[in-house]
């Protein structure tokens, strides 16, 4: 019996020390050398990591605009039913899109009636029209998005501009960012929290930037480029054909950046699709320009076959002008003098940072829709340090009754309770540390909640074995009795609570999030501490009285 109880000993010591290691022990060797020093409180603050509303920090709703990737998805469609029909031999006299009251509708005038059934039909073996419908009235096809297909595109521009804006993120440094969904699925909201951040306008502007980079052939009929976006439409005949689109032309050459002064509007004409989009990248990197000074420019780099898609087309487009276009925009227009294969180059006024995060934006991915930001929260450390003032007091308040209460009460009983207690907190802060989870405000209230649900374990613990006792049963008897009986008990009421905090985890918000999570943990290691801890202190006990002589007929509860 005593190897057995020396067993369990040396298991909760192993844990014990190993919490308070992983809680408060340095990780570095530079914070081992302070750390007697001044170097504990920075120690702790490095293990744990807190949460916005503690730390102070940026916190950004932003909502996803996707009906832009849903107009994309179209005007990309509509383009490839053209030269589809164009190659197939089929005559049209106009295509054009119709989007607004989350309908997109792709529609085609054929030239001929009577071939249009067979026209819809052919196309449909050419390209995929898995998102559309199809309607023949006449001569006009009308190809209609479904709305299966609107949902599953909406999401997929979500879960898109999750991943690019994390890639964002990460590349930035921001330290244990946090992002997720936010609201109702149909809201397409992303929730960005940045711990410590103060000043959130760079990572606004980084983030809200699309960084869609294009490489495409510049339309020189009659003329390359015009003074307004009217003047290029007449070139075109007035109406803007489904394979041309005007950009505004916003090169600057040195003596603009050196004085500071920006250029008359100026507009070209594109052919559409681009030769090479921003999927195509292989990677970009900020240099400096060739003026020197401040002035940078963005050398970038095409992946193996797209490169040399370009390399065979500019080698047959010699002496002609190419765009290189970025979120709308003619960064520069420069001539071709011969076969470009894998990279090429973004001019313009960039300063150092502004290169730097287009060229990491570059890197990410381009967004497939624009971001709007619907909330800007900022919260201060010194109103960070009050929250965790204000709850290390209730946590503070609430132990110290709780163990005044079980002392009291149990007499002896309760100080194996509040042992059992401490190691609960201590093994709860140690999982959130494993973890790499977030403390925050409701996470304390979480840890607070957890003590509650600890002491009445033990005191489901402890009137069990008060009622075997006053059976007449004995002291060693009453003990097993009293946790075989109660453990029942306290497993129904752990299991159905997790279960909850779960559900509050999978469907809540972040600050919901973080209470679930930090009463998930205290709940599973309670299961340890007022079970196995607690039966070994009884067990300690009465091999105590044992060992002294003494019969073990009464018991302090």
């Amino acid at each position: 019996m005593k190897s057995k109880v020396l067993q369990r000993f040396l298991v909760i010591l192993a844990i014990t020390v190993a919490a308070l290691y992983i809680v408060f022990g340095p990780r570095t060797t530079e914070a081992a050398r302070t750390y007697l020093t001044g170097g504990f409180q920075r120690t702790l603050e490095d293990n744990i990591n807190l949460g916005l509303d503690l730390k102070g920090g940026s916190q950004l709703v932003m909502q996803v605009q996707v009906n832009d990737y849903l107009q994309t998805v179209t005007q990309n469609t509509m383009t490839s039913i053209t030269q589809a029909a164009r190659r197939a031999g089929y005559a049209t006299t106009d295509a054009r899109t119709e989007i607004g009251n989350n309908s997109f509708r792709i529609i085609l005038d054929a030239a001929d009636a009577a071939k249009a059934d067979e026209a819809d039909d052919k196309l449909r073996d050419n390209i995929d029209l898995q998102n559309f419908t199809s309607d023949v009235n006449g001569n006009v096809v009308t190809w209609t998005m479904t709305r299966e297909a609107v949902r599953r595109l909406s999401e997929e521009a979500v879960a898109l501009v999750e991943q690019r804006i994390e890639n964002r993120i990460n590349a930035v440094g921001v330290a244990e960012p946090t992002l997720q969904r936010h609201g109702a699925p149909t809201s397409h909201q992303l929730l960005l929290q940045m711990p410590g951040l103060q000043d959130p306008e760079r990572i606004k502007e980084l983030l809200k930037a699309q960084a869609r980079l294009e490489l495409m052939n510049v339309v020189t009929t009659p003329q390359q480029i015009y003074s307004t976006r009217e003047e290029a439409l007449q070139s075109l005949g007035g109406t803007l054909p489904p394979n041309r689109n005007i950009f505004p032309y916003v090169e600057r050459d040195i003596d603009d950046v050196e004085t500071n002064v920006a250029p008359p509007p100026r507009f070209m004409i594109v052919e559409i699709p681009a030769i090479v989009a921003g999927n195509d990248l292989k990677g970009a990197t900020a240099v400096q320009g060739r003026s020197g000074g401040d002035n940078y420019e963005i050398d970038f780099e095409l992946k193996p076959e797209p490169a040399q898609k370009f390399g065979a087309w500019t080698a047959a487009h010699i002496g002609q002008p190419l765009a290189i276009v970025l979120d709308g925009e003619i960064k520069s227009a420069p001539t071709i003098q011969g076969a470009i294969s894998d990279r090429g180059q973004i001019t313009g006024s960039f300063t150092r940072q502004a290169a730097e995060d287009l060229a990491s934006n570059l890197r990410s991915g381009a967004l497939p829709a624009r971001i709007v930001y619907q909330e800007e929260r900022t919260v201060g450390p010194s109103l960070g340090a009050d929250s965790i003032r204000a709850g290390v007091r209730a946590s503070v308040a609430g132990l110290v009754l709780i163990i005044l209460f079980m002392v009291f009460y149990y007499r002896g009983s309760g100080i194996n309770a509040v042992v059992a207690l401490l190691l609960n907190f201590i093994l709860t802060m140690a999982a959130l540390v494993i973890f790499d989870a977030t403390l925050t405000l409701p996470g304390i209230a979480g840890l607070i909640l957890t003590l509650g649900m600890a002491v009445d374990s033990n005191v489901l613990i402890f009137e069990r074995i008060r009622e075997e006792l006053q059976s007449g049963k004995t002291v060693p008897s009453s003990i097993d009795q009293g946790f075989a009986r109660a453990f029942v008990a306290i497993i129904d009421t752990h299991v159905t609570t997790i279960i909850s905090s779960l559900f509050l985890f999978v469907f809540g918000t972040s600050t919901i999030r973080g209470f679930a999570v930090t009463l998930i943990l205290g709940l599973i290691i309670n299961l340890f501490t007022a079970v196995y801890v607690s039966r070994t202190i009884f067990m300690w006990v009465v091999n105590r009285r044992r060992a002294q002589g003494q019969r073990v007929e009464t018991l302090s509860i």
